[in-house]
């Protein structure tokens, strides 16, 4: 997969992260790189191997899901530097 430098000005601009104009160039080269390895993953035949979450056999712990502590929405979400209404404010990260 080849990535252009318009892209990786893109790609920076959404990551809030400036990147000069004479780096784009060498990044792009870069990611393209990483890409094309990242392509040769799906060559890699899976149809028999079940999916796991540890390379280890383990056995998941469980225990029932009960409420302890009610009522810390205020406290919680005091130190935010920006709520509404006992919920956390954030920025719109979505064009």
């Amino acid at each position: 997969m080849s990535v252009d430098t318009n892209t990786v000005r893109k790609i920076a601009g959404l990551a809030r992260i400036a990147v000069k104009d004479e780096d784009l160039a060498p990044l792009a080269k870069e990611l393209s790189t990483i890409l094309d390895w990242v392509e040769q993953l799906s060559e890699v035949d899976t149809h028999n191997i079940p999916p796991m979450t540890s390379a280890v056999e383990t056995a998941m712990k469980m225990r029932e899901d009960e409420v302890t502590v009610q009522g810390l929405q205020k406290e919680v979400t005091q130190n935010a530097p920006v709520s509404d209404d006992g919920f956390f404010g954030v920025p719109k990260v979505i064009e």
